[in-house]
């Protein structure tokens, strides 16, 4: 069982959503299902005032309109507003009292989601063009700015007593956010990178907004400093465990699971945590890999593949796939890129 669906399973029954079984422990496609379809209607409202470009990107970008096939199910698992509702109900609040929290980060993951794909040059994003590569990047980019003050603008506007802490909880985590973009970004013209050092930019590129969401569903909800402590702390090791396991997917996934290109990672020799731990490797299989990541010429295709055999054999597969947390079937939380 997932760590998320173990959470829904802990929930009081009082909490639980009609006809789901989110707080029973059903699975991790019901639970996501109802937190999109609760997130879904207030995550409109709070775009439909946009101006009318910015408006049609979000809509592309979430597969609301101009999508046709496979991508057009939505955007991404809602597995952060999920995080909200599920907090929320097991402080026993109603996950209807903190959709506010649940609407502010997804506006928050969308934002740096837009953003990523500029700064990675990554051309596609949920199985279909990523919104720089159709819209171009000036749009892209101000387009998730857009998400951004509209994330603070939403809890701002819930005159509930918990707002005011709610507003600077988001803007704490939007500190560490981008303090883990900024390293995840010098990783790259970074010789070499220690795992530690790897696993500390996880905790604020992803665990940070995991975390706010956890902790915005007991704020929201009135919850104790002690007990949104704790739901915060999970969340972070949660966003860590789900970096791993998007690391896993970066290398050995297809582009059927993850909507990006297979081995796009390696050949932009990214520094994920697989990597960093290949690195790291004394042995013939390190020292090879090394030797492929020093060298200033683009890898080909047979680097490419050559390279993810090394990283395997130096032991960075399994090293993340244990930072990341075993599930049954050898799932994940990530399951795929689609987020």
């Amino acid at each position: 069982m997932s760590a998320l669906s173990s959470m829904a399973a802990a929930v009081p029954a009082a909490g639980e959503a009609p006809g789901r079984g989110a707080g029973a422990g059903g699975d991790g496609a019901e639970l996501f299902a109802w937190a999109r379809e609760l997130v879904t209607p207030a995550l409109r409202r709070a775009v439909e005032d946009l101006p009318a470009p910015q408006r049609e990107i979000v809509g592309y970008h979430r597969g609301w309109h101009g999508v046709a096939g496979p991508a057009a199910r939505g955007g991404g698992k809602a597995v952060r507003p999920a995080l909200v509702f599920l907090s929320a109900m097991a402080v026993g609040a109603p996950p209807e009292s903190v959709i506010p929290g649940a609407v502010a980060v997804e506006l928050v993951h969308d934002f740096s989601l837009l953003h990523d794909d500029v700064i990675d040059a990554d051309p596609l994003r949920r199985h279909r063009p990523a919104a720089w590569a159709r819209y171009g990047t000036p749009a892209a980019v101000l387009t998730g700015d857009a998400l951004l003050v509209r994330a603070l603008a939403v809890l701002a506007a819930d005159a509930r007593p918990y707002s005011a802490p709610a507003t600077g909880e988001l803007s704490r985590m939007l500190e560490d956010l981008l303090r883990g973009q900024s390293q995840d970004v010098a990783f790259e013209s970074t010789a070499r990178v220690r795992p530690e050092e790897y696993l500390e930019m996880a905790a604020g590129k992803t665990g940070a907004l995991m975390a706010c969401a956890c902790a915005l569903g007991a704020l929201l909800a009135g919850a104790s400093e002690a007990r949104t402590a704790g739901l915060r702390d999970f969340g972070c090791h949660l966003g860590i465990a789900f970096q791993c396991a998007d690391d896993l997917l970066g290398i050995w996934g297809t582009t059927r699971r993850s909507g990006e290109p297979v081995g796009a990672d390696v050949a932009a020799r990214k520094k994920s945590l697989p990597v960093a731990v290949a690195l790291a490797d004394p042995g013939p299989a390190g020292r090879r890999l090394a030797g492929l990541y020093d060298r200033t010429e683009p890898l080909s295709a047979t680097d490419v593949a050559t390279a993810t055999e090394l990283i395997e054999q130096a032991g960075g597969r399994e090293a993340t796939e244990r930072e990341a947390g075993p599930t049954p079937g050898g799932g994940s939380v990530a399951g795929d890129r689609s987020r």
